[in-house]
């Protein structure tokens, strides 16, 4: 259940306003503007802390930009439960994938320096870089990194690429393993790795320079983002930081911290919303910030440009018809607008940022609870007030169709504990000492299970603080209970031959990885 994704994209007939520079924004006095402004000032803080009660949200931090200036930077809630400090605009969350656009205007904005083109091969610059198949990996180019067109499904390969001891390199070189299940370009299917890939050229083209240090220094210290950071790493010792919780699995806990430094070009970002105003005018004035100009717009405009196709079928829930990716950064009509944003969520955080140029509006939203929808609720509920939908109350809607299988989930976790208590009165089939070894996945690597008392213990090598208790259930199969509860609670399942064990299945949450890894006994 948890939501550490990007939902999918918006897509494309409109290129020609991406093509040309934002319409003029309409009037602050017409009527959508004077309906966002009047939900703004009458209903938002009311329609929040409702919603943060019926989601069970510690806190969130919402800004609101428009014609140019900011009319919402606020927090709400806690940081911390338990503890009294608020959450305001200055408060730090880990933004996840919101990272990528920074990533793509850099490269973009590299092309528009001559230092690269989007369409050369990523071998030119990556030579250890290898696809599972060798004829993808000698047509892949930079675009197509960025562009998640590898075939790989989304997610794919990160239960041992996210929070991991893997380097950047070594996840580079571990994609070579990621057998992909569709047509190279042929679908969507969102790749961190390969974002990280696409990160990793620029240090090649600027001679040295590190992608958190061109981030840093032609993005964040020109738009004045003093409280934002490239890193995660020290995340917890910095003054005013929202904690990670999450409920998917139980009650509403307290989670370990992410650290995704080695995914950095793909999420690795830390930011507030009073810094991330600053992102959300300088994309809404053509690159520009306090009238001085920061980015080209060429390399705006080559982000938000189509880049992969995701649906062109109407939806049943918002006024849009249109789905697609551009260089990080989803698009879609709504209302008769072209809107672009991105999600990001990392253990316990989901976020978005979102702009509409032609109404020069701009919305971000940052949570410390990742089991919800409503950071994506809010985000409509502000776009139908300013660009003149009817009023539905789009956290009811959500909740209305995410609550059953918040209900199946816990349902589905009741039902293994209870075969876990049954287990305590039989045995395995095998003795508990059978089960111990060295087990091996070609994308992972090595685990170790040991037997400790009347359960297992699985130790991951790419995962030292990680943990998983595996209670016996009937069959070959154990309750496997992960130390971090955002990994889940889930079947793990052993085949033998002969009396010898074989393999253990395995299954992580979702959100992290959406298949199985199996995982051969050496």
């Amino acid at each position: 259940m948890r939501l550490r994704y990007v939902r999918p994209l918006l897509v494309g007939g409109l290129l020609a306003l991406t093509c040309a520079r934002p319409a003029a924004a309409q009037s602050s006095s017409s009527p959508t503007a004077a309906a966002g402004s009047r939900f703004v000032a009458d209903s938002l803080d009311q329609y929040i802390r409702r919603g943060l009660r019926q989601w069970q949200i510690p806190g969130l931090a919402v800004v609101v930009v428009k014609d140019g200036k900011v009319v919402v930077s606020k927090g709400y809630g806690v940081r911390a439960l338990g503890k009294a400090e608020p959450v305001d605009e200055q408060t730090l969350f880990l933004i996840a994938s919101n990272t990528k656009l920074f990533t793509g205007t850099a490269l973009a904005k590299l092309e528009q320096e001559k230092k690269l083109s989007l369409d050369d091969k990523a071998t030119k610059y990556l030579p250890d870089f290898q696809l599972y198949d060798p004829v993808s990996t000698q047509l892949t180019t930079v675009r197509d990194l960025l562009g998640h067109h590898l075939g790989t499904k989304t997610f794919q390969g990160d239960f041992a690429f996210w929070d991991s001891n893997y380097s950047r390199e070594d996840i580079i070189r571990q994609m070579r393993t990621l057998k992909p299940p569709f047509q190279f370009r042929q679908e969507y299917g969102y790749c961190n790795a390969g974002f990280l890939a696409a990160g990793q050229v620029i240090p090649v083209v600027t001679g040295g320079t590190s992608w958190e240090q061109y981030v840093e220094h032609t993005m964040l210290r020109p738009l004045g983002m003093t409280n934002t950071y490239m890193l995660t790493k020290g995340f917890a010792q910095r003054p005013n930081v929202a904690l990670p919780y999450s409920n998917a699995y139980g009650p509403l806990a307290v989670l370990p911290i992410d650290e995704v430094d080695n995914l950095g070009p793909a999420a690795s970002m830390v930011s507030s919303v009073g810094d991330l105003a600053k992102w959300l005018q300088c994309q809404l004035d053509s690159g520009k910030y306090q009238g001085q100009r920061v980015l080209p717009w060429a390399a705006l405009r080559r982000t938000r440009d189509v880049n992969t196709p995701v649906s062109a079928r109407k939806s049943s829930l918002l006024p849009e018809h249109f789905r697609t990716y551009g260089l990080g950064v989803f698009a879609a009509d709504y209302n008769g607008r072209q809107v672009y944003w991105h999600t990001g969520g990392a253990t316990g955080y989901v976020s978005n940022t979102c702009f509409v140029p032609e109404e020069r509006l701009g919305i971000a939203i940052l949570t410390n609870q990742d089991n919800q929808s409503f950071f994506e609720a809010l985000r409509y509920q502000l776009l139908d007030a300013y660009l003149g939908m009817p009023y539905v109350d789009r956290s009811r809607q959500l909740w209305t169709r995410v609550a059953p299988g918040y209900a199946e989930t816990l349902a589905e976790v009741q039902k293994l504990a209870a075969r876990a208590d049954k287990g305590k009165k039989s045995k395995p089939e095998l003795p508990l000492k059978s089960y111990a070894g060295q087990y091996t996945h070609p994308v992972y690597g090595p685990i170790t299970v040991e037997a400790k008392g009347k359960q297992l213990l699985i130790r991951f090598s790419h995962h030292p603080e990680l943990r998983a208790t595996l209670d016996y259930m009937d069959g070959q199969q154990f309750r496997a209970t992960y130390s971090n509860l955002t990994y889940g609670i889930y079947p793990a399942t052993f085949t033998t031959e002969g009396g010898q064990v074989k393999s253990v299945e395995l299954r992580v949450n979702e959100g992290i990885d959406q298949d199985p890894y199996v995982f051969v006994r050496g």
